[in-house]
C-alpha cells in the first residue's frame, strides 16, 4: 500500500513538474497579431479634445488616398484631423508626364478628383473660387499630414477648434485607377483627370451629440465626390460604386473631452 502512494505520489510530482515547464514555455513564445496595426500619433495639444479614428482595412485596400475632417451641420469644415502625404504635398508613387501619361516613378502631380470633397473644403481653399490644390511647394501643413498607413490603423488627433453641440466628423478615400463596369476607362477618355481615378472617392461620415456622447461611434458611406474632381459636392448615389466601398471594412471613431 505504501509503495502505491508512493508510485501515485512520483506520477503526481512529474505531472506537476511537467506543468509548470509547460507554461514556462507557452509564456516565452510570442503570441502574433491577428493583423499589425498602424499607431498614427497627431495629438499636439493634450489639454484639447482627442479625436481617434480606429480604421479596418477591406479587401480592396491598395494604398489609397484619404482625408479625415470635422465639419459643422453646414458642411463647413472645422478643422482637417489626418491626411495621407501624397495628396498634401502633391507627391505621388507615379509623376505626371505630360497629359495623361505617368512615370514609373515617384514625383509631383496634381490630381484634382483623388478627394474632390476635402480639397475644396480643406483649410487654405478659397469658397466659390478655384481649386487651389497642395503642392510640394506649398504642401498642407505637416502636422496633419502622415503616410499611408499599409496596415489597419488608428489615428488620434487634437481638436484645435472650439466644437458646437452637434457636428459631423468625415472621412474621404480614393484608389487611382480602381475602374469597374461602370466607371471604366472608355466612360470619360478625353478627361485627363477621370483616368487618374476611376471610380470616384467614397465619402463616409457620422453625426456627434455632445449632449447625447457615445463611447464609440461607426461611419457609413453617404456618397462620393466628382469624378474628375470639378467641384466639392457630395453625390448620395452609390448605385454604381462596387470596389471602392471594399477599400475599408469598418470605421470606427471616439471622442475624448480630456
Amino acid at each position: 500500500m505504501k509503495h502505491h502512494k508512493r508510485y501515485f505520489n512520483c506520477i503526481g510530482f512529474v505531472l506537476l513538474l511537467l506543468t509548470v515547464i509547460s507554461c514556462e514555455t507557452s509564456s516565452k513564445t510570442p503570441v502574433k497579431a491577428s493583423a499589425e496595426e498602424s499607431l498614427i500619433d497627431k495629438v499636439s495639444d493634450n489639454t484639447k479634445p482627442v479625436v481617434g479614428i480606429s480604421i479596418d482595412n477591406g479587401p480592396r485596400h491598395n494604398h489609397p488616398t484619404f482625408a479625415v475632417w470635422i465639419e459643422d451641420m453646414d458642411g463647413t469644415l472645422l478643422q482637417t484631423l489626418f491626411v495621407t502625404r501624397s495628396i498634401a504635398t502633391g507627391t505621388f508613387k507615379y509623376a505626371a508626364d505630360g497629359e495623361g501619361k505617368w512615370k514609373k516613378e515617384p514625383g509631383e502631380a496634381i490630381r484634382p478628383a483623388a478627394l474632390p470633397v476635402w480639397l475644396h473644403k480643406r483649410e487654405g481653399s478659397i469658397p466659390g473660387g478655384a481649386l487651389v490644390m497642395p503642392t510640394k511647394a506649398n504642401p498642407f501643413p505637416d502636422a496633419f499630414t502622415g503616410a499611408t498607413p499599409e496596415n489597419n490603423c488608428k489615428i488620434s488627433a487634437s481638436v484645435l477648434k472650439a466644437l458646437p453641440v452637434r457636428f459631423a466628423i468625415c472621412l474621404e478615400v480614393n484608389q487611382p485607377w480602381d475602374w469597374n463596369p461602370y466607371w471604366s476607362n472608355s466612360k470619360f477618355p478625353q478627361d485627363a483627370e477621370y483616368l487618374t481615378s476611376a471610380q470616384p472617392s467614397v465619402v463616409y461620415a457620422v453625426t456627434i451629440d455632445l449632449n447625447k456622447p457615445m463611447d464609440h461611434y461607426s461611419m457609413n458611406p453617404i456618397g462620393h465626390g466628382h469624378y474628375a474632381g470639378k467641384d466639392g459636392h457630395v453625390y448620395s448615389d452609390l448605385s454604381t460604386i462596387t470596389s471602392a466601398l471594399q477599400i475599408f471594412n469598418h470605421i470606427n471613431v471616439s471622442l475624448n473631452q480630456q
